[in-house]
């Protein structure tokens, strides 16, 4: 075979790709404002307990601020991992990043994956994994379950649509 012939997987198309990542309701002008805002009532509450005399309870109110602001801390730190999916005709390849920057990929053939979803009558869609050869991988776990059901029907949907194979078309 000459190197013009080989397989190069790059050129397959795409069938879906996805990047999940954590959801934050608040922005990082929202954490300036929110921690203004408790420095500002803590250090009010703690100066009239200074005035009545406790001092050491101002010190207290201090240390309440910067254990909020440490738990905000990793909560944005958290939120630094993402799980990347991407499905090609000949490839499911699953891409996870922890938020310490860990990296553990799974590669599986989209002919052999099983989709499985764990299902709550009260709450919807609770895990989703990807079944292949007795290899479980649980994907989209910090997805809710409405996200989880969009994400799953797409998924699907690809997973179909490898399992068809390329179409012909002799027009293009």
């Amino acid at each position: 075979m000459t190197a013009s012939n080989d397989f190069d997987p790059a050129l397959e198309p795409e069938l879906f790709s996805a990047l999940l990542t954590p959801h934050r309701s608040l922005s990082r002008t929202g954490f300036i404002v929110l921690m203004s805002i408790v420095s500002v009532v803590s250090f009010a509450a703690g100066a009239v307990f200074l005035w009545m005399g406790a001092w050491p309870v101002f010190g207290f109110f201090g240390l309440d601020v910067l254990v909020i602001y440490w738990a905000f801390r990793v909560n944005f730190r958290t939120a630094l991992a993402c799980e990347e999916i991407t499905v090609t005709p000949s490839e499911l390849r699953v891409r996870r990043v922890s938020h310490r920057g860990h990296v553990a990929e799974w590669v599986l053939n989209p002919l052999w994956v099983q989709f499985e979803q764990q299902v709550d009558a009260e709450f919807g869609i609770e895990r989703l994994y990807l079944v292949s050869r007795g290899r479980r991988v649980d994907v989209g776990s910090f997805l809710g379950p409405d996200e989880k059901a969009s994400f799953a029907k797409a998924l699907i949907a690809a997973l179909n649509a490898a399992k068809r194979g390329p179409t012909y078309n002799p027009i293009s």
